[in-house]
């Protein structure tokens, strides 16, 4: 499969607008999609894409979801006179019609699905689409919301039909429900759809009761439709990272796509008129991320909403750059989801756990009162400040000259994609490391390997190499790797150990260093807030138990901690298999602008190609559909959320006052 990245546009879809004042929908523009592709052009990520041309969806494509007769109503209009536009339009809901939308829409909808094609035959490893006008809440038999066609559900459909993909999974971050899809796959077990948005209790557009936690599916189909409603504006990156955390990847995991279609809104990003969320446009690089090793790496992304044109903009920048395989940015304003969305996280939870396993140990609903039904609507209506939301220009993501060093014993060949790291020469280095770590022993061969690795983590902390590998005789050399690294005054690293083998804590709490051990092995001494063992009863052989740990334990405390390295240790007999370990090093590798270095036993030789494999960005394996976990586990993992929720807030699951709902 190529490595490339589809980016499908074409400036035809720009060329319809509103033709009459309609104070709805005078926000949804044609400069919508010109900002967003100069934008790339200019940032340099147009040229690094594989460009694919748009293509007309046909009938036959149209019809996977819409009805015949709305679909010959549509054709008419091409021809129809401003009045009888009008006339057309009033029949559905914040939409609006134009001699060439038929055509646009047409195009977008072929666009996704020229997106589909490309990615799944292997031609791409996954992409964007730019198109106009979006998708999501068109009906079988209606436009709505701006939409005329539904895009990624006709590209859903397609998937499945043309080359029999058995689950698909919509992960839909647009601000507003995605009516028209959830309605298109509600009864479909084959189809997870998964959607937050902008809800207030039934308040906000489009003010349906079927877009709350409890509607999760019809028939064969309950489960298969994850609501999560904001109840408040201004969420913020913690809120959206913690509904990932503990909601969508557990079940997608669980599920275990074939596909990930993407309806890629940006209204749900800071300051948007529509969506009025304090999400920053760079955490879009980590939910992208995140995606990006579930089915084989196969994620089609699909403009939706955005109506602010510069955050807008700035979105599908930190979207598309991380598709093509570049470090996420350190992750921001990261303190921990508010009260209202950790409401909704619980519903959401509650409501789903009789449907998958994952989510089995999650509290029960709330009895006490959603605090946020309590606001008097006169409050909601009150005049919005004038104050526009102001947010800095993300940094710029500079990518380093070498992806993946790899320090290895000789008689070990390098990896395809991977820069052999000469040993270092460096006097200062050398003798840093006889003083400190050698203790005056004349081992040479020891001596090489440890100043390689100070080396390298010198070179990965001035972002000249983005990550590593290294094979040594023994992983205990990870305290020097640590201890090294932790002199730089503003420097953290996260320890994630898998094994049971002892690796020396580096013995202090300040801070400086995290460390996460996976093992068998339950400990008796009471570890301090950054020494976390995690203990599995069969260890990292059950698959399922420490997915589910990385995903609702591993994963928040790395992101809340915001490492600026991650030294990822493999101990030899860790039962953990190669897939499990890939997709560990591919989630690892959103923290710390991915400056990972992964050492591993000599022993452990068979898994240098599969672990560097993952470090240049390749998609890890599916672990296929996942057997429930240990109950064991799922209890030992509970009471040790529960005990670590207090220093960590992304490790919440509930608000403050139902707490102890969760099972310990």
């Amino acid at each position: 499969m190529k490595m490339g990245t589809a980016l499908v546009y074409d400036e035809e879809m720009t060329k319809y607008k509103l033709l009459w004042v309609d104070p709805a929908c005078k926000i949804e523009v044609p400069e919508r999609l010109t900002v967003s592709h100069e934008a790339l052009v200019k940032a340099g990520l147009a040229d690094r894409c594989v460009a694919v041309p748009v293509r007309e969806a046909t009938d036959a494509d149209i019809l996977l979801v819409h009805s015949e007769e709305y679909l010959e109503a549509v054709k008419k209009t091409p021809y129809m006179t401003l009045e009888d536009l009008k006339e057309f339009t009033l029949q559905y809901g914040d939409v609006y019609f134009h001699p060439n939308i038929y055509h646009c829409a047409k195009l977008a909808a072929g666009a996704a699905l020229q997106l589909v094609d490309s990615v799944v035959t292997g031609k791409v490893r996954n992409g964007m689409a730019l198109v106009r006008p979006p998708g999501h809440h068109s009906m079988r038999s209606a436009a709505n919301g701006f939409c005329v066609f539904n895009n990624v559900a006709i590209a859903a459909q397609y998937a499945k039909q043309k080359y029999g993909m058995k689950r698909v999974l919509i992960v839909d971050w647009d601000v507003h429900h995605g009516q028209g899809v959830q309605s298109c796959f509600e009864d479909d077990p084959n189809v997870l759809y998964f959607s937050w948005h902008r809800y207030e209790h039934q308040r906000f557009w489009p003010q349906l009761r079927d877009s709350d936690y409890d509607c999760v599916g019809k028939e064969k189909g309950a489960g298969f439709n994850v609501n999560v409603p904001w109840n408040k504006v201004g969420m913020k990156n913690s809120d959206y990272l913690s509904v990932f955390c503990h909601v969508l990847l557990p079940i997608a995991y669980e599920f275990s796509p074939d596909l990930v279609l993407v309806c890629a809104g940006f209204d749900s990003a800071i300051g948007d008129p529509e969506g009025e969320m304090c999400a920053s446009p760079d955490i879009f690089a980590h939910l992208t991320h995140l995606l990006m090793n579930l089915a084989g790496g196969k994620v089609c992304a699909v403009l939706e909403g955005g109506y602010n044109l510069t955050s807008l903009r700035q979105s599908v920048c930190q979207t598309v750059q991380t598709l093509l395989g570049d470090p996420a940015p350190r992750p921001a304003d990261l303190d921990g989801p508010c009260t209202s969305a950790l409401e909704s996280l619980h519903c959401v939870r509650s409501a789903h756990r009789q449907y998958w396993s994952c989510l089995k140990h999650a509290a029960e609903l709330p009895t006490s009162e959603i605090s946020t039904k309590c606001i008097k609507l006169v409050e909601e209506e009150e005049e919005k400040s004038a104050e526009k939301e102001a947010w800095p220009e993300p940094l710029k993501r500079v990518t380093p000259p070498v992806h993946t060093a790899v320090v290895l014993p000789d008689g070990v060949a390098c990896p395809d994609g991977c820069e052999r790291f000469s040993p270092s020469e460096d006097p200062v280095i050398l003798n840093k490391v006889r003083e400190n770590f050698l203790k005056g022993s004349d081992d040479s061969d020891a001596l090489t390997t440890l100043s390689s690795l100070t080396a390298l983590v010198e070179k990965m902390e001035k972002n000249e190499i983005c990550n590593g590998l290294a094979l040594v005789r023994d992983v205990s050399t990870a305290r020097m790797c640590v201890q090294h690294a932790a002199t730089a005054h503003r420097n953290r690293v996260l320890i994630v150990c898998v094994g049971d083998a002892v690796v020396p804590s580096p013995g202090t709490d300040d801070g400086k260093t995290l460390l996460v051990q996976f093992s068998n092995t339950e400990s008796e001494e009471q570890k301090g807030k950054f020494h976390i063992p995690v203990c599995l009863k069969e260890g990292c052989s059950d698959v399922s138990g420490f997915t589910l740990a990385v995903l609702g334990l591993l994963l928040p405390l790395g992101y809340e901690y915001d490492p600026s390295l991650v030294l990822l240790v493999r101990t030899p007999g860790s039962g953990l298999c190669d897939a499990a370990w890939q997709q560990l090093t591919g989630l690892l590798q959103g923290l710390a602008q991915g400056h990972t270095l992964v050492l591993m036993q000599e022993g452990e030789k068979a898994c240098v190609g599969p672990t560097a494999s993952s470090l240049l960005g390749v998609a890890a394996p599916s672990l296929g559909k996942l057997p429930a976990p240990l109950p064991e586990d799922v209890q030992a993992l509970e009471r040790l959320r529960h005990r670590l929720q207090a220093d960590w807030k992304l490790l919440q699951t509930t608000a403050p006052e139902t707490a102890g709902g969760e099972e310990k």
